[in-house]
Formats: C-alpha cells, structure tokens, sequence
C-alpha cells in the first residue's frame, strides 16, 4: 500500500499530504489554520496557485505571508507582513460571523460523518493515549464555512463507527444536526485528506464520499482501512501529484529544517 510517487522516492507522505492539503485551497479565500500540515499546505498554496490566500491563525495573526515553517499557532513568524497582529479573541469574533472560508485541521479519529477527536483515546478518564486537545480546533470547525481535515493514517482504528471523544464537530448524526446544535446552516467538513485518498461529504447523508484515489491506491485498499462503509461515486478521480517545483517549495523554502516533513 504506497503511492506511486512515494514507491519511486519522489517525494515522502507528509510532502504529498501536505500539497494534497494545498490543492484543494482556492485563491482570494481565507483559511483558519492549525498547526502542522494545515500551515505547510497553506503556506504552499499561497506560494503556488492561490497567493491572494487569506491565512488566519488562533492566536491573532491576520494575513500573514510566511518566511518559513512557524512551530506554532502564536509564534513571531505567523505574524509576518500581517495586515493585523490582532488577538484571539478578534479571530474568534471574525470565525463566529461568519467570514472564514476554510477551516483546516488535523485529527487523530474520525467517524463516517466528520466528527473529529484529538483529545484521547479510550476513556477519557483512564485513556490509552492522552492528546492535545481542542485548542481552537472545536471553534474552527463549528464556525468555519467548510472544514478541511487531514488523517495521515487511514485505518480502521482512525475511521471508527464512533469517535471515543467528540473534540471537534462534523455533521454530528447526520443531516440537520448541527443547525439543531446551533451552528449555522451550510457549513460543515468539505474535503478530507488521507494517505489514500481525498474526501467529500455526501450532501444528502453527510456521510463520507471517497472523491479521488491517491495514484497507485486501490478502491479495495479504501475499503479495508475503514470501520465504517464509504460511499463510493460511479466515478472515481486520480489525485494530482506534486510538480519538481511544488517539491522544491516546500523543502527549500517553508520547512528547510524538516521539522513536519523531515529529511
């Protein structure tokens, strides 16, 4: 199970993710971006095909244009040809009325309708595993227009029938749940992205939709790496692949140090 590129040493997962992540970005939006590969991808994006990318971050920084990889949602480098150094809790007021494009996240679990947990997993009292938490993810996906996640490790212990901790909200149970939750009508997770594949929602059902397979991925391998059933399209797409010069980008210029996408 390994994409072609990956088979032939072009590039690593995390670079393909990471330009997976930026080719679903479009320019002249803004996005709401966690830590890790949602800032690579953004940043690739803003420096490729969308460079009027409005990119947001928690802690106040409002359309920066950034030198290279920050380490974190609050660092000096998210605040780079900023048009504002604003605070949190502006950047939370602006997601809340609405004027966020994408949100765009990480998850450790996810179930068929979206819902995202990074807090633990098993009980939450006496987990196996203890995880960072929210942050500001819970308010990214509630108030942002469309939610961008991205799993690195589809498998059936990632997409499970029930997360074990709900930490971010996708379309909870299904259709008009989360206008019955509050949250506002049309928004919601709008792409996913794994090592196999990316990602929609069915409009209907809010269940997840494979949109496009990875080059050299089976359906079959979609299929075995998930607890829950996807639905499948008639037809299915090939995901892009990273050009030389999208390879270069991202290891020359936004992570020299390999810090997320190593060596």
């Amino acid at each position: 199970m390994a994409i072609k590129g990956i088979a032939e040493g072009k590039y690593n997962l995390r670079e393909y993710l990471a330009f997976s992540g930026a080719s679903v970005l479009e320019d002249k939006k803004s996005v709401f971006v966690g830590t890790g590969l949602p800032i690579i991808a953004s940043m690739l994006a803003q420096r490729t095909h969308a460079p009027s990318l409005f990119i947001i971050f928690e802690a106040g920084g409002l359309g920066p244009q950034i030198p290279e990889l920050a380490i974190s949602v609050g660092e000096s480098r998210t605040f780079h040809r900023a048009v504002a150094a604003s605070s949190m809790h502006d950047v939370m007021s602006i997601a809340q009325a609405g004027y966020v494009d994408y949100g765009f996240l990480g998850g450790a679990q996810m179930d068929m309708h979206g819902n995202i947990n990074t807090t633990v997993i098993g009980d939450h009292d006496h987990p196996k595993v203890r995880l960072p938490g929210s942050g500001g993810a819970n308010d990214v996906g509630s108030f942002s227009n469309r939610l961008i996640i991205i799993i690195a490790n589809q498998s059936k212990r990632t997409f499970v029938n029930k997360v074990d901790f709900l930490t971010t909200p996708g379309y909870l149970d299904g259709p008009g749940a989360r206008e019955r939750a509050g949250l506002a009508k049309g928004t919601g997770p709008y792409r996913l992205i794994t090592q196999l594949g990316i990602y929609g929602f069915d409009e209907e059902t809010k269940r997840l939709k494979l949109f496009s397979l990875h080059p050299g991925i089976t359906l079959d391998e979609v299929k075995e790496n998930s607890s829950f059933e996807i639905m499948i399209p008639d037809k299915i797409e090939t995901s892009p692949e990273p050009t030389e010069e999208h390879l270069r980008t991202l290891r020359e210029e936004i992570d020299p140090a390999g810090i997320v996408l190593g060596k």
